[in-house]
């Protein structure tokens, strides 16, 4: 049997016997700042302990804070920081408008006659008033006039009507869009009207392409003229650029527009038999 002596001295020394209600106490209730040394150090030691704080640890606070907040109806709270993210087709549209103004800018070597390449800007205006809608509009209605065979006269009928359906469809886009032209451009263009202050698309590339790909398929079969007429929808694109007319952006879509209203003119074509009984009716 333990002596007197000896308990009190084990009760001395700080380390008080295991089971007793001084642990209990210990255990269940938490520690004060007052608390000895000795016991903090017997109690981060003891495995009762332990299993009580990895009971306490951060991923079961975390579940019962998820779960006291499901109970209260409310869920967790939403991730505000990828919405603040910019989307992927934002950036890429501004990194296109920036490569696009400033392609454009650098391109632009004839808008003024002080201008590195000033000295051709007379052959370019040339070049644009090659693809303007009026001569263009006239030289079909007068050779549709003088054509002698009904299939000349179909021909030219269905070239007028895609002008004039290039023209309508241009000015809607432009109207639309209402997209300014570069800001080193001089307004001495041949012939403008209220939306040619707009400059996208361009009207010259669409019609130099729908005029182009009408030409090759229906008037021109020798192979120089066909390479001529490509030179020329190419030059009269690029000289609106040159320029200082349009952006880049507006000359290649002007051409995908061209050749799309090509494809219309095509399911829309008049036959002979529709051309003379319009012929019929204006006589």
């Amino acid at each position: 049997m333990p002596s007197p002596k000896a308990k009190n001295t084990g009760r001395r020394d700080g380390s008080p016997v295991l089971g007793s209600s001084f642990d209990f106490v210990s255990l269940t209730k938490p520690l004060n700042r007052s608390s000895p040394p000795h016991l903090l150090q017997r109690q981060g030691s003891d495995p009762t302990t332990a299993r009580l704080r990895a009971s306490e640890s951060p991923s079961r606070r975390r579940g019962s804070g998820s779960s006291t907040g499901s109970a209260s109806g409310q869920g967790p709270p939403e991730e505000d920081g990828i919405r603040l993210n910019p989307s992927l087709i934002g950036i890429s549209l501004s990194s296109l408008l920036a490569i696009d103004l400033w392609l454009s800018k650098r391109l632009s070597v004839c808008a003024c006659e002080d201008s590195s390449w000033g000295s051709i800007r007379p052959l370019m205006k040339l070049i644009e008033v090659s693809g303007h809608g009026i001569p263009w509009l006239a030289g079909a209605a007068y050779s549709m006039y003088k054509s002698d065979s009904a299939a000349g006269q179909e021909v030219m009928l269905n070239l007028l009507m895609g002008l004039l359906l290039d023209i309508i469809l241009v000015g809607i886009v432009k109207a639309v869009v209402h997209r300014r032209r570069p800001a080193h451009n001089q307004m001495d263009m041949f012939a403008t009207f209220s939306v040619d202050r707009y400059s996208f698309p361009s009207g010259h590339a669409t019609r130099a392409a729908m005029c182009g790909r009408f030409l090759l398929a229906h008037l021109v079969l020798a192979a120089p003229l066909r390479v001529l007429v490509l030179l020329w929808v190419g030059l009269v694109g690029f000289s609106r650029v040159l320029l200082g007319r349009h952006h880049v952006t507006d000359v290649l879509f002007g051409f995908w527009m061209g050749y799309c209203q090509y494809k219309l003119v095509e399911i829309l074509w008049l036959s002979p038999q529709t051309l003379q009984g319009l012929l019929g009716h204006l006589a």
